[in-house]
């Protein structure tokens, strides 16, 4: 169910004409805002599975804010904010207890490093996809993050630019969600 307070994300568009993409093949809105954004490199799914670069359909609260320290500086936001530390990583080994959940590296299963030189988790929130309860293979570390500077798509994360980024975590509060594939509703 739609939020006032949910960033609202279309495969390729999927808004009336009047909303411009600027671009990037998919886009989000943002109390009535549109946020050029790139999606997972397979499209949306409702399917999900480990691994295949899809970004899961349905609506995912904004669990916490991560930032770099060295690159920027505290995020303003009413949601839960913190510094990244080097070693942070996330396991996205099905068959380990730590699938879906932050880890410390080195970790003894496959884990994604956290503090990437790239750029793109310089400011990243996870979402709450498959974390409550966690079940092994159906896909982990869904994240809102930053996009690339030509909106690449994604591994099957939401990705924006800092401003739209900070914009939106400026805004939101405990509750805000990243609602993804939805139809639209009269009148958007």
């Amino acid at each position: 169910m739609k939020n006032a307070d949910d960033l609202i994300v279309r495969a390729g568009g999927g808004f009336p004409r009047r909303v411009a993409s600027r671009g990037a093949p998919s886009v989000a809105l943002w109390r009535g805002r549109a946020l050029s954004c790139a999606l997972g490199r397979a499209g949306v799914t409702a399917a999900k599975r480990e691994g295949d670069g899809a970004t899961p359909r349905g609506r995912w609260p904004m669990r916490e804010v991560l930032y770099r320290p060295d690159r920027l500086r505290r995020v303003e936001t009413a949601l839960p904010c913190r510094a990244l530390r080097e070693n942070e990583g996330w396991c996205d080994e099905p068959s380990d207890p730590g699938y879906n959940r932050r880890v410390l590296l080195p970790y003894r299963a496959h884990s994604e490093k956290l503090w990437r030189e790239d750029g793109l988790y310089d400011l990243v929130v996870p979402l709450g996809y498959n974390d409550d309860p966690v079940m092994p293979g159906r896909g982990s570390a869904i994240f809102l993050h930053l996009a690339r500077e030509d909106f690449a798509p994604t591994e099957g994360c939401v990705a924006l630019s800092l401003a739209d980024l900070l914009l939106v975590l400026s805004e939101a509060r405990p509750g805000s969600a990243v609602l993804i594939g939805q139809e639209p509703a009269r009148g958007e």
